[in-house]
């Protein structure tokens, strides 16, 4: 993809705009106790970008209890967890915008980028009201529209058709690695934050180097 060729950015939001993460792991800790499951740095790092049921079976299943609840009961701990994550989040203020994000976001929007939100954070909207950032948005998706999570790459379709804009006039910031695959399934730019990206198109180590002058230095 050609620099000149973007129009649009699609963002994710945990670990790229904000750690609303070490919220969510606080949070998932709590479920983890409750079932009796061990919490584990492991456990932490797969629940990355993955839906809140996902996630609860995941739980579940590291400690052996994926049949000891039924479906009603799990959707009741994962509204507990939610109910725990959101008091949380609201504790957020500008103050926990990551290093560099308002600037990139802020010379994004000088410049005339369109920008959407490809979160699987039901919250996603709560949290940008938190941090001031509604506005620099056209729209965010709604995780409870998509038929699939990540990897699954319809997140980052749905972001570029909020933006009105074809795939390859977009370009996708993630953290994760299922982040990164559904960008790249979406046949959109991948640029990803973090030393472990690997199938990322363009990579940073963190937040505070992003900005256009360097997306353009690297696709070069």
């Amino acid at each position: 993809m050609k620099f000149a060729d973007l129009k649009g950015f699609a963002f994710d939001l945990d670990g790229v705009i904000a750690d609303t993460a070490k919220f969510h792991s606080q949070a998932w800790h709590q479920t983890a106790d409750k079932v009796g499951t061990t919490w584990t740095p492991e456990l932490q790092e797969a629940l990355k970008g993955v839906s809140r049921m996902d996630s609860l079976e995941m739980i579940l299943k590291a400690g052996g209890h994926e049949s000891d609840y039924t479906q009603e009961e799990k959707e009741a701990l994962a509204a507990e967890k939610n109910d725990n994550y959101g008091k949380l989040i609201a504790t957020l203020t500008p103050a926990d915008i990551l290093p560099g994000m308002q600037a990139f976001l802020d010379e994004l929007r000088e410049k005339g980028y369109k920008l959407s939100l490809a979160s699987a954070s039901k919250n996603a909207p709560k949290i940008l009201k938190y941090l001031g950032l509604t506005d620099y948005f056209v729209g965010v998706v709604d995780p409870a529209t998509l038929s699939a999570g990540k990897p699954d790459p319809e997140i980052f379709a749905r972001a570029a058709e909020i933006l009105d804009l074809p795939a390859n006039q977009v370009a996708g910031l993630e953290d994760s690695a299922a982040g990164i695959k559904s960008i790249n399934g979406a046949s959109e730019l991948s640029i990803g934050i973090g030393d472990q990206l690997s199938e990322a198109a363009v990579r940073f180590s963190d937040t505070s180097q992003v900005s256009l002058a360097n997306i353009e230095a690297a696709l070069r």
